[in-house]
C-alpha cells in the first residue's frame, strides 16, 4: 500500500467528535468497535441502530418514536423515523447567546455578524411576516438571492412553519429561474435589490419583474436592500422592502413540528439537457445527515468557524447553514474568491479565524495557476480542515495542497450531490488522507462500485457508483411525479432496487474511492469506457493550460476522443504544444486516452455552480440542441463550439 500523504496526530484522534461517538458506541452498541471502519461496517449492518445513536449523539430536538426503518427492503419505499416529529429551523435555532451565529464577508471587505440571539429574533420577525402573508406548511416560499444573512433567515422562518424553501442564485437569468419556480408555484419571492461580483455591481430588479410576470403564483415580492436601498420597487408586481414585511414585535418563533418526511427543501438537476428536475428533499433525512457529516465527518464543534464558497442554488449552501445545529459560526462569503486577488479567501480565513474551509475542485487547480503561496503570505493559524467538491480534484492538487498551503491539514475531497443533498464519500479526521482519494465511503451509506452487469466490482476496478441499501437523505420524490416514476427512472432503473448514481468510480485499496467523472460524460473509444477526469488530470499539469474540456465525438462507427483547451493568455496552440499534450497524455495513461483532436477554445462552458458542462458540448458538435442554456453561467461559451471545422475531417 501507497503511505499517506497526512495522517492524523495522537490529539486530533483523541479529541475527535467521532472517537466520542466510537466510545459511547463501544458501550451502548458494540464492544469491538475500535476505529473508523470497524464503525462503518456496524453502521452498514446495523443501520438502525446506527441512526439512532447519531439522532441521540447529534442531540436532535424532536420526537423520534419507537420505529428506525420501515420497510428497510425496499429501494425506493423505505420509512425513516415513521414516528418522528420534529422542526428543521428549531434545530438551526437551538443555540442560543451572545456567540456569533452568521458572520458575512462581501467581495468588496467588511464585516457584519448576527449573534446566536440576534438570528433567532430575525427569523421571528420574518416567520410572522410570512404568516400574516398567508403562508402555511406544504406552501413554497423561493429565493432569488446572494449568500445572505437575510438568505439564511428566510429560509429559517420558512422552514419554521413547515413551508418548503427553494433558492436559485441572482446570476440566473429569468428563463432559467422561471425554469425552476414555475413548476413549484412559490407564494412568496424574497430578492436582493443587486448584488457585487468581481468588482461589478448587477441589478436583480429587471429580473425580478420579468420573473413575477412569468409565475403567477407569486403573491408577495420581499426585496432584501443589499447594495441598493433606493431602488425603484414601483415596477414590480406586489413588492415591498424587507424591513416592511417583518413584524417588528414579533419575538418568538412558533416551530411546526411535522413528520421526519415532510418536504424541506426543493433542489434542481442542472438542466443543461433538459428541463430541471424539481428535487424534493425531507426535513429529518437532510437534517440527520448533515449533522452525521459535519459532526462525525468534519469535526465540526462549537468554537469552530465553517465557511463554504457557494451561490444558493448549489446544494452546498443548504449543507453549510445546516452547521447552525452544531453551534460553530457560519461564514458566509459573497462575490468573486478571486476578488480583489487570488488569496480573498485566505485573507478571509485569517481575519475571521475560520477553521474549516470548503471550495470547489477547480478553484483549488486555479490557485495552483495563480502562483500563489498562501503559507507564505498568510497565518493560516485557524485552518484545521480544507474541503472540496464540485469535481474531482486531481493528486498534483493534494500535492499543492500540503505543500503551498499547510501541511497539517485534513483535505477532505467530498462527493455526493443535489440528488441526495449530501455525500456517499467524504473525509474523516481520525484515518489518513491518501494522494488523489476520497478518503472513505460515509458512516450508513452501503456504497459500492458495480459492474455493467451489476455485480460488483472488485478493489481497484472502475464501475458506477452504487449504494446498495436505503439512507435517510434519500429524496422524498420529485415534484409533480405522484406515481414516482421519474424519481424511479432516475437512480434506480440501471440496478433494481439499487441507487445508481451516475459517476463513474474505483474502490482504492485503503477503502477509500477515485472519481474519473460523470458516466453519461465517460468516453468509450473501441468500446473502452475511460472518465474524462484522468485526461484533465494530465492536461493540467502544463502551465500553458488553464482548464480543458473533454467529449466523445461520434466517427466512423466509433467514438474518438476530443479535447478543448482553454490557455493562459498570449499562448497559441501550436503543433510542438499539441505534441506535448499528446505525449504527456499517453506517457501517464494508454494510448485510448491521447485525443484525436486538440482545439483550442476562449472559453469552458459552465453551470452557475461551476461545473463543466461536458454533455452539452457533446450535443453541440454533434448538432444536438442544449434545451435549457440559462442553467449556465456563461452560455454564449456554447457558441464556441459550433460548426468547428476541426471536427469534420
Amino acid at each position: 500500500m501507497s503511505e499517506p500523504i497526512w495522517s492524523p496526530g495522537p490529539a486530533r484522534r483523541q479529541t475527535a467528535n467521532i472517537k466520542r461517538f466510537l466510545d459511547v458506541a463501544r458501550t451502548e452498541l458494540d464492544p469491538g468497535l475500535n476505529g473508523y471502519w470497524e464503525l462503518y461496517r456496524y453502521s452498514v449492518d446495523h443501520p438502525r441502530a446506527f441512526w439512532r445513536a447519531v439522532w441521540d449523539f447529534c442531540g436532535v430536538v424532536g420526537s423520534p418514536g419507537g420505529t428506525v426503518l420501515s420497510d428497510g427492503d425496499r429501494m425506493p419505499g423505505a420509512r425513516w423515523f415513521p414516528e418522528a416529529r420534529l422542526n428543521f429551523a428549531e434545530n438551526l435555532l437551538r443555540h442560543r447567546g451572545a456567540e456569533p451565529a452568521l458572520i458575512f464577508r462581501p467581495e468588496t471587505g467588511g464585516s457584519r455578524s448576527l449573534s446566536r440571539d440576534e438570528l433567532y429574533r430575525e427569523v421571528a420577525r420574518t416567520a410572522q411576516g410570512l404568516r400574516d402573508a398567508g403562508v402555511t406548511a406544504g406552501d413554497r416560499v423561493a429565493g432569488y438571492l446572494p449568500n445572505l444573512p437575510e438568505t439564511v433567515i428566510a429560509m429559517l422562518a420558512t422552514t419554521s412553519i413547515g413551508a418548503i424553501w427553494s433558492s436559485c442564485s441572482p446570476d440566473f437569468g429569468v428563463s432559467g429561474v422561471v425554469d425552476r419556480f414555475g413548476q413549484i408555484e412559490p407564494r412568496v419571492l424574497f430578492c436582493a435589490a443587486s448584488y457585487t461580483y468581481n468588482g461589478k455591481k448587477h441589478d436583480c430588479l429587471a429580473n425580478v419583474s420579468g420573473i413575477v410576470d412569468r409565475v403567477p403564483s407569486i403573491e408577495r415580492v420581499v426585496v432584501v436592500p443589499y447594495v441598493d436601498d433606493s431602488a425603484d420597487l414601483t415596477g414590480i408586481r406586489d413588492a415591498q422592502w424587507l424591513a416592511d414585511f417583518q413584524v417588528d414585535d414579533a419575538v418568538e418563533v412558533r416551530f411546526e413540528r411535522l413528520p421526519f418526511d415532510h418536504p424541506l427543501y426543493i433542489l434542481y438537476s442542472s438542466g443543461t439537457t433538459g428541463s430541471p428536475k424539481c428535487i424534493v428533499h425531507g426535513a429529518g433525512g437532510t437534517l440527520l445527515q448533515h449533522l452525521k457529516e459535519l459532526v462525525l465527518h468534519t469535526n465540526l464543534r462549537p468554537s469552530d468557524r465553517i465557511c463554504y464558497f457557494t451561490t444558493c442554488g448549489w446544494m452546498m449552501w443548504n449543507w453549510l447553514v445546516s452547521a447552525l445545529a452544531t453551534g460553530a459560526g457560519v461564514v458566509l462569503f459573497d462575490g468573486s474568491p478571486f476578488h480583489p486577488g487570488p488569496s480573498a479567501l485566505f485573507d478571509l480565513v485569517d481575519e475571521l479565524e475560520v477553521s474549516v474551509l470548503g471550495v470547489g475542485a477547480k478553484a483549488i487547480s486555479a490557485w495552483e495557476k495563480a502562483g500563489i503561496e498562501p503559507r507564505k503570505s498568510h497565518k493560516l493559524n485557524s485552518l484545521v480542515t480544507l474541503l472540496s467538491t464540485g469535481s474531482p480534484l486531481a493528486p498534483e492538487s493534494f500535492d499543492w495542497v500540503y505543500r503551498e498551503i499547510k501541511p497539517n491539514l485534513c483535505l477532505s475531497s467530498i462527493s455526493g450531490g443535489t440528488d441526495i443533498v449530501s455525500c456517499f464519500a467524504l473525509g474523516c479526521p481520525i484515518i489518513p488522507v491518501h494522494r488523489g482519494e476520497l478518503q472513505c465511503p460515509g458512516l450508513g451509506m452501503a456504497v459500492e462500485i458495480r459492474r455493467d452487469d451489476g455485480s460488483v466490482a472488485e478493489t481497484a476496478e472502475t464501475g458506477e457508483l452504487c449504494c446498495s441499501q436505503p439512507f435517510p437523505s434519500m429524496p422524498v420524490g420529485f415534484w409533480n411525479d405522484a406515481d414516482g416514476s421519474r424519481y424511479r427512472a432516475a437512480y434506480f432503473e440501471r440496478f433494481e432496487g439499487i441507487w445508481s448514481h451516475g459517476d463513474f468510480a474505483c474502490r482504492t485499496e485503503h477503502g477509500g474511492f477515485i472519481i474519473y467523472g460523470r458516466s453519461d460524460a465517460t468516453l468509450n473509444p473501441g468500446g473502452v469506457r475511460i472518465g474524462t477526469a484522468e485526461i484533465y488530470r494530465q492536461v493540467e499539469k502544463l502551465d500553458a493550460v488553464m482548464e480543458s474540456l473533454c467529449v466523445g465525438q461520434d466517427w466512423d462507427d466509433d467514438v474518438r476522443v476530443v479535447l478543448f483547451v482553454r490557455l493562459r493568455d498570449g499562448v497559441t496552440l501550436d503543433e510542438a504544444l499539441e505534441e506535448e499534450i499528446r505525449k504527456l497524455i499517453r506517457r501517464n495513461t494508454t494510448p485510448r486516452h491521447v485525443p484525436a483532436r486538440i482545439i483550442q477554445v476562449a472559453d469552458i462552458p459552465r453551470t452557475i455552480s461551476g461545473k463543466i458542462v461536458e454533455l452539452a458540448v457533446r450535443n453541440v458538435i454533434h448538432g444536438r440542441p442544449v434545451t435549457n442554456v440559462d442553467a449556465l453561467a456563461n452560455p454564449e461559451a456554447l457558441d464556441l463550439y459550433r460548426d468547428r471545422p476541426e471536427l469534420k475531417s
